[in-house]
């Protein structure tokens, strides 16, 4: 995984990278003409600089015709509105929370919302139309290999259209400060081949796999008994609750708690007990009081939901 404005992989980014590097290379050269003009003066003799023709040339005119022509130059790079998504675009749906990312798919197969969180998936060479919004705070979503900023504003729908040409994993990050976890609100946008991409949409769709042993049947078990359920939905197994991410697939994503913690069984344990201490103020209370074996299975149980 890469990340960086100047490693674009999307049309929209190789068009911010080009005027990122037009943006460092007339720095520099600024720069540059600047220093050679400030050594010249120095060596010129007393009554020979003429401070006004330097302050209206150097100060007013020059930048101005410089800002000016960038201005004209990167105009037609600007992306374009579009209020509709493009013929055939993939449609998804960003919702910001204080602090993880909540994404909605919709099936093709059925018309059903599938629901994920912290990581949104995407076909290599598709058009995606994001519509973004947020629940609480002002967020601001950012992938600099793939497109720009855009703002979350609650009670707004923003759009922002963006692609991929190549397979890959692409961080990104809440870019608008928006309290005491700010820093740990990020998500990763993942590109795929159409057929897998298919593939895994089709797969999310599905409700959650059912327990397999007896030490993730008690896992189960115990999320119901904590009432975690309350707060987090997993398909098949509890009623929808929109409190906090949708667990029905949790197994199979990277990361947890939107890019904070590795997906592993010491983290997911480390997650559930210890909320509070790994992520101060999430929304979510710390389980240290429950049992460790009821953790552990619960933990294990997380894991196996692919």
């Amino acid at each position: 995984m890469t990340v960086g404005v100047l490693q674009p992989a999307g049309e929209a980014a190789r068009a911010i990278g080009t005027v990122s590097w037009v943006l460092i290379v007339g720095g520099f050269a600024v720069l540059a003409i600047v220093m050679a003009l400030l050594a010249r003066s120095l060596r010129a003799r007393a009554g020979r600089v003429r401070p006004m023709l330097w302050l209206v040339g150097g100060g007013v005119l020059f930048p101005g015709v410089v800002v000016a022509a960038l201005f004209a130059w990167s105009l037609p790079m600007s992306p374009a509105w579009k209020p509709v998504p493009p013929p055939g675009a993939l449609v998804v749906a960003v919702t910001g929370h204080m602090w993880w990312w909540e994404v909605r798919y919709r099936d093709p197969a059925t018309g059903a919302d599938v629901l994920a969180a912290n990581e949104i998936r995407i076909p290599v060479g598709r058009p995606v139309y994001l519509a973004l919004a947020s629940k609480d705070v002002i967020h601001s979503f950012w992938v600099p290999q793939l497109a720009g900023k855009m703002d979350m504003v609650p009670g707004r729908m923003q759009h922002l259209l963006l692609s991929a040409d190549r397979p890959g994993s692409y961080r990104g990050q809440c870019a608008e400060f928006c309290g005491e976890q700010h820093a740990l609100m990020a998500l990763h946008v993942v590109a795929l081949e159409p057929a897998q991409f298919d593939a895994w949409l089709a797969a999310q769709a599905q409700p959650a796999r059912a327990a397999r042993t007896p030490v993730q049947a008690e896992g189960r078990d115990a999320f119901l008994a904590a009432r975690c359920n309350a707060c987090h939905t997993v398909r098949g197994v509890s009623e929808e609750a929109r409190l906090g991410p949708d667990l029905t697939h949790v197994g199979s994503r990277p990361t947890l708690a939107a890019g904070t913690l590795a997906n592993t069984q010491e983290a997911r344990l480390r997650w559930i007990a210890h909320v509070q201490q790994v992520k101060p103020g999430a929304r979510m209370p710390s389980y240290d009081r429950l049992e460790p074996r009821a953790l552990a299975a619960m933990a294990e149980w997380l894991g196996a939901l692919q």
